[in-house]
């Protein structure tokens, strides 16, 4: 299973939310980049980077952390936040992502969503399945929908779909251990997709718990903020 940290930008700077409050904000870094040479430095390969001022604003705003990040590290980048439009896209892997997620639109406008699988391949595209109560929620999960999570992600891997990050947004960011039971229900249900679990790991063996479910990766982003994983600890899952 890959681990994979996660680093959220807002005004240039690493900060973390709790259940994606902005207004519950705490800034750790006001360097992302010095953050992301610490992953790299324990050798740790992959980074989920977020930009949270995009996610609110529909368009990418801090595209010039990404492009410092990719090109001051080896770390392999998956990019999200506002990547609304085909423009969005070029911008996100000229500034060098590996792969950008789409959560929004993906909800919003499908036909733009499946060009960009068909576009740019299934590896390159992320799908973005954003829980609350097991429905979707989109824009910056400020806005409930009426669709359900496995539907959702079943309905996209028959489009060719091949990568999906599940967050639950009731932990994210709680250090009450992941969604263990609907990725399950997930993963029995939608054959063969590389389901990414994010939020509310808090521990070596809430990642050790999720490796013994075949994930192909797990986001951490808190848990080593707060001092709860040590990030030396991490390299041992790759």
């Amino acid at each position: 299973m890959r681990i994979i940290p996660a680093i959220d930008i807002i005004e240039g700077k690493a900060v973390r939310l709790s259940q994606g409050d902005y207004s519950k904000k705490i800034v750790y870094n006001t360097d992302p980049l010095e953050v992301a040479k610490e992953f790299e430095g324990v050798g740790l390969q992959n980074l989920h980077l977020v930009d949270l001022d995009g996610a609110k604003a529909g368009e990418i705003i801090n595209w010039k952390v990404l492009e410092k990040i990719a090109s001051k590290t080896s770390l392999k980048v998956d990019f999200g936040g506002g990547v609304k439009t085909n423009d969005a896209v070029k911008i996100a892997f000229e500034c060098g992502a590996q792969q950008i997620t789409g959560g929004s639109i993906a909800v919003k406008d499908r036909i733009t969503f499946e060009s960009w699988i068909s576009s740019f391949g299934s590896d390159k595209i992320i799908l973005g399945a954003d829980a609350k109560d097991e429905k979707i929620a989109v824009q910056g999960w400020t806005e409930s929908t009426d669709e359900w999570v496995v539907d959702f992600i079943q309905s996209y891997k028959d489009k060719g779909v091949e990568y999906v990050i599940c967050t639950d947004i009731s932990k994210d960011g709680m250090l009450e251990g992941p969604s263990t039971e609907l990725y399950k229900r997930i993963m029995d249900q939608v054959e063969g997709v590389k389901l990414i679990a994010s939020g509310g790991v808090s521990s070596i063996e809430d990642l050790e718990r999720l490796a013994d479910m075949n994930m192909d990766g797990a986001i951490v982003g808190k848990a080593i903020y707060e001092g709860r994983i040590p990030i030396t600890e991490l390299a041992r899952f790759q």
